[in-house]
């Protein structure tokens, strides 16, 4: 193994070594050479780009698809002495320019960057003056059409790597052996290197258990385990219920989704990894990038979308290496409900271009306008005012987005945004009921520029500290003066962001691409029925379903999920039956009962004499002579 590599592990992380895959994927990095890691959840992806990236000169790019995570990251490689950037939607100019200028000229290593920033004429403007040593490639299985989390805008890394010419480090917890293809032949690699983890988790028992009454089950589960764990939900309305339900039940919970406030959310994953509480219920919007090693359960309360989602919220179970469970509960109901999502996720293509134009119509946009607009809209308010289903509506937002009619950022955060309305020589004629609202004022006109032609971003908490005051403080200023319609005041938000990419179409003139929506519709089949036939088989072990189904074949009964438990039991009773009608009502040794296990069909079944000694206490058989 590469000695600065060790080095840099040891003085940064503080580990001796590294795991085996993590070794493999760093040496073939440090080689220049393009890879593909595939590694479980809790693997420890992040080492494998960021310790290369640290050995060589310059800096990594490191292209992610979640905002959270990014911002997570950053702040853990600062906490570690390692200077990182991040850039993503929703961010001012002002500041979008000071981190790429940063990036350029501030002796950085990691630049993180949201993938819709990939193709802006700003960061292509900036890149070539990079000193880029890796491209990194965050859930690179959204580069594929296969995969279950295409992302359009993941297809310009490939322009990047022909522009850039430096290796490519690319990465996922979620890839079936098409979809691994499919990634390195989109990414340009120069040759198909692919290393994969072992996805065998073999603390972790796979558990699926048809209730009638899920609550009471999901109860049972938790009470019975009493440890810490996930409960992941399909909606964000179903996460509230069973929080409160479990509350109820002296079970100490909360819930998570990405409808929350920023602020909200972080404070309650941080209250769950301190262990203050026991129990987040949640969508799928919680658990990526968190690494907590003692979660002891994962149950997922509806049946996922696909064995992809599953497996990956599944893994979050058990990192610590003790005993865990991964507990999926289900009904006919959820089977008929899973069945209809076809329909919901693949919404005509009619209704997918009246969608199209409903989302510029709100956003007061003619035909032949539009280009590089953000429309802040938040979907589930307009589904429920235009009486729309949300589910098949929001479809039909990701279909366009999947064409690149726009980009779809959800649930982001948006930054409190000023405009001063009134001309200069009118600003200091008016009396001012707070002396430091000509503070405030003041401080606008010197940060940001053209402020009093178009509306200018501003920190809310550089400006409150400016001003040596609280940032509610800050909003009630900035409330006031809009009241006297000194300025334009839009506060900031949580919402839902489309940004355009092209001026608006005439009807009839959007390219929907019927072939290709028929066939993600024919993926989207094979994937759902897939995760059906996990759910209900019956016989076949958990554990080698999944196994399969990355491409890892050959595996043995892990024996230890429900379907090994349930075997394990039935061949107990044919071994107690067997031997009942052998040895019953004659004498016999230890050595007949020998020759007899050699050369019945039970003869790999190390349980025969544990079954013989409970026959014999219980009077079932004699003992053995020669016992």
């Amino acid at each position: 193994m590469n000695k600065k590599a060790l080095d840099i592990l040891r003085k940064y992380w503080g580990y001796e070594q590294f795991r085996k895959t993590q070794e493999e994927i760093v040496d073939l990095a440090m080689q220049g050479r393009d890879i593909l890691g595939l590694l479980p959840t809790g693997g420890g992806k992040s080492i494998c780009f960021q310790v290369p990236a640290l050995a060589s000169e310059g800096m990594a790019l490191v292209i992610s698809p979640l905002i959270a995570l990014m911002k997570d990251q950053v702040e853990n490689l600062k906490n570690r002495g390692i200077k990182a950037l991040a850039l993503y939607s929703g961010m001012s100019k002002r500041d979008v320019d000071i981190t790429l200028n940063n990036a350029c000229y501030g002796d950085y290593k990691f630049l993180y960057i949201s993938p819709e920033r990939l193709n802006t004429s700003i960061f292509r403007s900036y890149i070539q003056r990079m000193n880029i040593n890796y491209i990194v490639v965050d859930e690179a299985h959204c580069i594929s059409q296969w995969g279950y989390d295409f992302r359009p805008d993941y297809l310009h890394i490939g322009e990047l790597r022909a522009m850039l010419r430096v290796p490519i480090i690319a990465l996922t917890a979620t890839a079936t052996p098409d979809v691994a293809e499919d990634i390195m032949e989109r990414l340009l690699f120069k040759e198909k290197l692919l290393v994969k983890g072992d996805f065998l988790r073999k603390n972790l028992s796979y558990i699926v258990r048809k209730s009638e009454d899920k609550q009471e089950q999901l109860l049972h589960i938790i009470q019975s385990l009493n440890t810490s764990g996930i409960v992941y939900v399909s909606s964000r309305r179903k996460s509230e219920e069973i929080a409160d339900y479990l509350l109820q039940n002296n079970i100490s919970a909360s819930y998570y989704h990405a409808g929350l406030e920023s602020s909200l959310r972080a404070e309650r994953q941080t209250a769950w990894i301190e262990n203050k509480l026991k129990v987040m219920v949640a969508t799928n919007a919680f658990g990526m990038g968190i690494d907590k090693p003692d979660v002891n359960f994962v149950i997922h309360y509806n049946i996922p979308q696909s064995l992809e989602a599953y497996f990956q919220e599944a893994g979050r179970a058990g990192r610590d290496g003790k005993r865990a469970y991964a507990v999926l509960l289900w009904n006919a109901r959820d089977i008929a409900r899973l069945k209809n999502t076809v329909n919901l996720s693949f919404p005509s293509l009619e209704y997918i271009e009246d969608v199209y134009h409903k989302i510029h119509i709100e956003a007061n946009i003619p035909y032949g306008s539009g280009i590089a607009r953000q429309i802040q809209i938040d979907l589930r308010k307009y589904a429920i005012e235009h009486n729309e289903q949300f589910s098949k509506f929001r479809s039909a937002i990701n279909y366009l987005d999947r064409l690149g009619h726009w980009t779809f950022v959800p649930d982001t955060d948006t930054f409190t945004r000023v405009k001063i309305k009134l001309p200069l020589e009118d600003l200091y004629k008016i009396s001012y009921p707070e002396e430091q609202m000509v503070d405030l004022i003041e401080l606008l006109l010197r940060r940001c520029e053209a402020i009093m032609s178009f509306s200018a971003v501003i920190d809310e908490k550089e400006f409150a500290q400016s001003l040596s005051i609280s940032v509610s403080h800050l909003r009630e200023l900035l409330y006031k003066l809009s009241i006297m319609n000194v300025i334009v005041y839009i506060p900031q938000n949580h919402t839902d962001l489309i940004i355009l990419h092209h001026d608006r179409l005439e009807p009839k003139n959007i390219q929907l691409e019927k072939e290709s929506y028929d066939f993600l519709k024919a993926i989207f089949k094979k994937r759902l029925e897939a995760m059906l036939h996990y759910v209900q088989e019956q016989g076949e072990c958990r554990s080698r379903i999944l196994l399969r189904y990355f491409g890892q074949n050959n595996s043995k009964d892990c024996q230890t999920c429900d379907q090994c438990r349930q075997k394990h039991k039935e061949d107990n009773k044919l071994i107690a039956c067997a031997l009942e009608e052998k040895f019953s009502n004659m004498d016999y040794t230890l050595e007949d009962v020998k020759q007899w296990h050699m050369s019945s069909d039970f003869f790999e079944n190390p349980s025969v004499f544990n079954i013989l000694r409970r026959l014999i206490d219980e009077g079932v058989l004699k003992s053995p002579k020669d016992l």
